[in-house]
């Protein structure tokens, strides 16, 4: 069952985009706190890539309000028409994060709420393409689960899939691709339990 919901979380969520949309909303909550301390490790103008961007909102809209030139990358065609049309002065590209990010460097990179549908071979992937995407000093935030897990939630009656790895290996890729660990918090009570890591790329 669990093989099978991770093949389908890009079919859910591009079958369910304008409910999602509509339930995720159009303002940041619970995630304003966990921003401010992402945006304050950017320079004035940031570059951002977001990996799993959805509709743009609210978390890349918060972002580009605050002056960020945002790239972002979604699986779901009619997530990313919904940022194209919303913002179609910043660049968004249907994709895989696993394989579509820009080959640049970034002031900043976010994956919240989307790092965590990979499996932990994916993830365990992941932490190279951070650390050549990112600039020296760029922020990397990202959301993940508590513990090492697998597991299957639902959305709108469907099974979706989640995954994650034990904290100390994520400090262990951390590390081992030249990020510093500037915040973890695991299950935050002031952001609806996310488990949250922000992390800084070494300057060079």
């Amino acid at each position: 069952m669990a093989a099978d919901a991770e093949q389908r979380v890009i079919d859910l969520y591009e079958r369910h985009a304008d409910a999602w949309a509509y339930e995720r909303g159009d303002r940041v909550v619970l995630e304003t706190e966990w921003l401010d301390r992402f945006t304050t490790l950017l320079p004035e103008a940031a570059t951002v890539l977001d990996l799993g961007c959805g509709s743009g909102m609210p978390l890349a809209g918060h972002l580009i309000e605050r002056g960020c030139r945002v790239t972002g990358v979604d699986s779901s065609p009619a997530m990313i028409g919904r940022c194209a049309r919303r913002f179609p002065d910043h660049e968004w590209l249907v994709g895989d994060m696993r394989t579509a990010a820009p080959d640049r460097a970034f002031h900043g990179i976010l994956a919240w709420d989307s790092f965590f549908h990979l499996t932990p071979d994916d993830q365990r992937r992941m932490f190279p393409v951070f650390g050549t995407r990112a600039a020296p000093g760029a922020a990397l935030m990202f959301t993940s689960g508590p513990a090492a897990d697998v597991r299957i939630g639902t959305y709108h009656g469907e099974p979706l899939y989640h995954a994650s790895l034990d904290s100390d290996e994520y400090r262990e890729l951390l590390h081992a691709n030249g990020f510093e660990i500037i915040a973890h918090i695991a299950e935050d009570p002031g952001c609806g339990l996310h488990t949250v890591w922000l992390a800084r790329r070494a300057e060079r």
